[in-house]
């Protein structure tokens, strides 16, 4: 049920502005809910002539958090929000839920002479009286021991659900939680269709871009630019909660790519639970094979050669250089008749190899990216655009591997003296026999190694540019090894342009 607004009135100074303090580790708490804490600290301020002057309100918060560091709660602590004469709470434990935090707390509050009230306590706390100091620590201690049990429970259930091969925590992305009822346990997990396509679509451009300007970094950056909601946004959206805005980051997309999460296992400590019988519990469909994970893996390793995306937001960043010092262009000042311009400034940057650039190379943007732009499309525009997709191939190599590491775990375990017994020696034999059928079968077939397939789009380049914006027009300029060199006014021609497959365009 949505929680009615809760009243506030100005601070006014009176020595009774008080801020209410709510917490909810899971906001559809029923025995706590947001309506019921707010008329509990309404009441308590009520008792003391206090009035509400602001709501420090942290939902999805777990109670272990430091009260200082709480999203709602914490700036007040730190000073950040304004004046206030004191908090009110509905109990002891919504203030902090460790006696370490609580107490902490309570003595800041009580070094800068501000007031606490919690609604199970009558009035205003006085800690130079040792009955409500002891009162206090007593609460104290009460929330620290219910939030141990509360941890003990779910690190219980958490085992209690790996070892019976059932999710329990955060899906990970490209996947849902089915439930056949909103308060039912998780029935299976499905494959979540918009996110898949979204990760999907980042995996194949990684594999096929063989300029090295494709990475977790520069697709991070462009989820980000095309508004494509961040990971734990997505999950917002799923389950009908307000989205944070959250950022993708290379660390994320990276993470996912490699993840063997996505191969639909179950995971925990970031690799896969081992079932009864050897091999990984899989609980849903994979977003792709085990070979493409492989490809992944390798793709998106650190580069050495230090091949990045060209960064900037102008076509031609990173592809247009100096036709006097071979220096990378940069964009000067605005020209007072022209606007911004590319040009070398490398003799101004003290770059000693280009001591001798003069005169130095300008042109203003807008003319520069239509001569390219221009001399792009009359050189390629005719040609059809080829999507480049990953053909993971056969992959019975990679299935190989994976059978003979849980052969040989299989192995190890038993000569560490596991499966001595008769019933388990028995199982042991069969397992271990059917494993190696299995390998031996695979290795029987064919095998077709990966690699990258063109498939027709039914679309020209100059299709494909026209409806391009300027992310996607400098990803094609790169695939096409297109390189700009500006010469100064002095010399023709001034522009000279080469890409893939030719050896030299002149404007």
């Amino acid at each position: 049920m949505e929680d009615m607004p809760m009243p506030i009135t100005p601070y006014c100074g009176c020595g009774r502005c008080l801020v209410g303090v709510r917490r909810l580790s899971r906001k559809t708490d029923k025995t706590s809910s947001p309506q019921a804490q707010g008329n509990a600290i309404l009441a308590a301020a009520a008792n003391v002539d206090g009035h509400i002057i602001a709501w420090a309100d942290d939902w999805e918060v777990s109670g272990a958090t430091n009260p200082l560091t709480r999203p709602a709660f914490g700036p007040w602590l730190r000073g950040e929000m304004g004046p206030y004469d004191g908090i009110v709470a509905r109990s002891v434990e919504r203030v902090g839920r460790n006696v370490r935090d609580t107490l902490n707390t309570q003595e800041l509050l009580t070094g800068q002479d501000r007031s606490i009230i919690t609604a199970d306590h009558s009035g205003v706390w006085d800690f130079s009286d040792p009955n409500q100091e002891n009162e206090w620590l007593m609460k104290a201690w009460g929330g620290q021991m219910e939030l141990h049990a509360i941890q003990k429970r779910n690190r219980d259930e958490t085992i209690r659900a790996r070892e019976n091969g059932e999710p329990k925590q955060r899906p990970s992305y490209g996947y849902r939680y089915v439930r056949l009822s909103p308060t039912q346990k998780i029935d299976h997990v499905e494959i979540d269709e918009v996110a898949a396509e979204v990760i999907r679509e980042v995996a194949r451009r990684i594999l096929v871009d063989e300029t090295g300007k494709i990475t977790c970094a520069t697709e991070a950056a462009r989820l980000n630019r095309e508004g494509i909601a961040s990971p734990d946004d997505r999950r917002a959206q799923i389950y009908a909660r307000p989205v944070k805005g959250g950022a993708w980051t290379q660390s994320t997309v990276q993470h996912i790519l490699t993840s063997e999460a996505a191969l639909g296992y179950l995971m925990h400590g970031g690799r896969p639970v081992i079932g009864a019988d050897g091999r990984p519990t899989r609980i849903a469909d994979p977003l792709w094979d085990r070979p493409t994970r492989e490809a992944l893996v390798e793709a998106t390793k650190p580069k050495r050669n230090g091949s990045r995306a060209p960064k900037g937001p102008q076509l031609l960043s990173g592809i247009a250089f100096c036709g006097n010092c071979g220096a990378r262009l940069h964009i000067t000042g605005q020209r007072a008749d022209l606007g911004h311009a590319y040009g070398c400034n490398a003799r101004i940057r003290g770059i000693l190899a280009s001591a001798g650039c003069k005169p130095a190379p300008t042109m203003t943007i807008t003319v520069l990216d239509g001569l390219v732009s221009e001399w792009f499309v009359k050189r390629y525009g005719a040609g059809e655009l080829m999507r480049q997709e990953w053909d993971p191939g056969t992959g019975h190599a990679a299935e190989i591997a994976e059978l003979e590491a849980t052969r040989t775990r299989l192995r190890t375990d038993r000569n560490a003296g596991l499966y001595d017994e008769p019933d388990e020696a028995e199982w042991y034999r069969t397992e271990y026999k059917r494993l190696g059928d299995e390998i031996k079968a695979l290795k029987a077939l064919p095998e077709r190694k990966p690699g990258m397939v063109s498939i027709p789009t039914g679309r020209s380049v100059a299709q494909e540019w026209d409806d391009a914006g300027h992310a996607r027009r400098r990803e094609m300029l790169a695939e096409f090894e297109v390189r700009v060199v500006l010469h100064p006014r002095t010399q023709s021609p001034r522009v000279a342009i080469t890409g893939m497959e030719i050896s030299s365009g002149s404007i």
